[in-house]
């Protein structure tokens, strides 16, 4: 009887599954259809697509690696440390996640334009704002707070006695770091760098206030998207939506294959 129930319990799971993945991809097959394939296949190889692509995986790349390394070093600082205010260093971190993209970029906009740091910035011969590196500034404050989030929780479930245990042996902190957190948390780096381009790759209303969506210049895909639409230029549109799709699945299905395989490597099954 209870095996009949584990049954039936699994079947509903299984149903909804179906339904749910079914719905998803129909509703991702559905940008196909709104352009002919080869209008589709036109824009793919017009300049201005091919700039954006070249552009949104150039500065995700870039943003992933320097928020990979800042979450990183973060994260074991707070899984480590015991102070007070620890909770409200946490929340500070967390912000981002509730507040919509476009305030972030606004409340980025004043840092950037009103504060000593512009003025020291422009004696160097660096701008931020409208430029490539503004896309990566917007990319990397929209993107940390969940690398973080997903790097603490991975160090936090690592047992702390194998770093006494590597401490008692003479290593250092940075040799314990290196040779026994980061191979235990190889799947939640993974994890966390799968999120984070991700989230670069996606990034609109910050990078939109702090780079500005400068036709061929700080056009990303999703700003891409966005302008051609605006400008009554569906195929293109359409085509800044499908790049987006197909960059977004190849990332994550490679990532989710490297991680599977690593597991299988480790004996887990």
């Amino acid at each position: 009887m209870s095996i009949e129930r584990v049954s039936i319990f699994r079947g509903t799971c299984r149903f909804f599954a179906v339904i749910f993945v079914a719905a998803f991809f129909i509703i991702c097959i559905s940008l196909w259809t709104v352009s002919s394939p080869q209008s589709i296949l036109d824009s793919f190889r017009s300049a201005d697509m091919i700039h954006s692509v070249k552009l949104s995986l150039l500065t995700s790349t870039i943003t992933t690696l320097i928020v990979m390394l800042s979450a990183l070093l973060i994260a074991y600082s707070l899984s480590e440390d015991s102070f007070r205010g620890k909770s409200i260093v946490k929340t500070v971190l967390d912000i981002p996640i509730a507040l919509p993209e476009i305030l972030i970029g606004i409340m980025l906009l004043i840092f950037l334009g009103n504060t000593p740091l512009n003025y020291m910035m422009d004696g160097l011969g660096i701008q931020i704002v409208f430029t490539d590196l503004g896309v990566i500034c917007a990319q990397f404050f929209v993107s940390l707070p969940y690398t973080v989030r997903i790097c603490y929780s991975t160090f936090c479930n690592i047992d702390r006695r194998l770093k006494f245990v590597s401490r008692s042996l003479g290593y250092t902190e940075f040799e314990t770091f290196r040779n026994i957190m980061i191979p235990l948390s190889r799947d939640g780096i993974l994890a966390a760098t799968i999120i984070t381009f991700s989230r670069c790759i996606g990034c609109f209303g910050a990078v939109l206030i702090v780079a500005g969506g400068t036709y061929q210049k700080t056009d990303t895909l999703p700003i891409s998207l966005y302008l051609n639409l605006s400008y009554g230029n569906v195929e293109m549109a359409v085509a800044s939506g499908i790049f987006l799709m197909i960059i977004s699945f190849i990332t994550i299905f490679f990532l989710e294959k490297m991680g599977a395989y690593g597991n299988e490597f480790s004996g887990y099954r």
